[in-house]
């Protein structure tokens, strides 16, 4: 019997019955020998932060994925299974979205990049109310507001973007972002930070 083709639904419902993300982040700093003190101290993240999502009550943004996966010397394939497309062209229903243990929060990577690629584009669909981590990373952010309405943090300074805004920033100033109002956002952020080797 043909198998059916993942709908959006789900394949980020496949992403959510697997093992967690917190238990994995946790058996990998175990395994290394590393203290919550030790990665805190090198992602930025407080403490008490990482443990939520060790825990599975928090879960991280992409980008603090990466800074976690980094500090505990491997990448986020070894938390997230992200299916890329292969080749320059990007195109809806071929994509898969994932999520990091929140299925309200999804991503969807557009496009594989190349050898030596600086810019990783994503979509980003956050519930209303979401609010993210303070964090920081090397490199730049860039994003533009595809539905509905965000509250940008940036080194203290704070901006509300509505649909069809967008905003371009160094992501080594302490950033943080919140949905506003009743709707579902859709948002599309280009970074240089790598999500994927």
């Amino acid at each position: 019997m043909p198998t059916k083709p993942k709908t959006r639904e789900n394949a980020v419902a496949d992403q959510v019955t697997g093992t967690s993300l917190g238990k994995k982040i946790r058996s990998r700093r175990r395994a290394i020998d590393m203290t919550l003190q030790q990665v805190s101290e090198r992602v930025g993240l407080s403490i008490g932060f990482l443990s939520q999502i060790e825990r599975g009550t928090s879960t991280p943004s992409l980008s603090s994925l990466c800074n976690i996966a980094e500090a505990l010397g491997t990448s986020v394939d070894a938390f997230v299974n992200a299916t890329r497309q292969s080749g320059a062209v990007s195109r809806p229903g071929e994509r898969e979205p994932f999520n990091l243990g929140d299925a309200r929060r999804t991503y969807e990577l557009l496009g594989q990049g190349f050898p030596g690629a600086k810019l990783n584009p994503s979509l980003v669909r956050r519930p209303p109310g979401h609010m993210s981590e303070l964090m920081r990373n090397e490199g730049e952010d860039f994003v533009y507001v595809l539905e509905g309405s965000i509250l940008l943090e940036v080194d203290g300074a704070r901006h509300i973007l509505n649909k069809g805004d967008s905003m371009h920033f160094q992501s080594h100033l302490p950033h943080r972002s919140a949905t506003l109002g009743n709707e579902t956002t859709l948002e599309l952020w280009v970074r240089t930070l790598p999500f994927f080797p």
